[in-house]
């Protein structure tokens, strides 16, 4: 428990004092390449991507399922 407090109090230090270093400019963002050849992991199936800067093809799904189970024995 304690932890993971530190490491809270940790995480929301940072961003403070990156705001205080903050008087340089800030960069532009640099637009995203424009693929011409489509999507080279649509052989795999709908929902696949590829992982930026390599040729790997993943895709990032989930599932959830209840089960309630019940007796009227007594």
């Amino acid at each position: 428990m304690r932890t993971v407090l530190i490491a809270l109090l940790l995480a929301a230090a940072v961003p403070a004092a990156d705001a205080a270093d903050d008087k340089r400019p800030s960069p532009k963002p640099t637009p995203l390449p424009k693929q011409t050849s489509g999507n080279p992991c649509a052989a795999y199936g709908p929902g696949f991507v590829q992982v930026e800067g390599g040729s790997t093809c993943v895709r990032v799904g989930g599932a959830l399922e209840v089960g309630v189970g019940g007796s009227s024995r007594r």
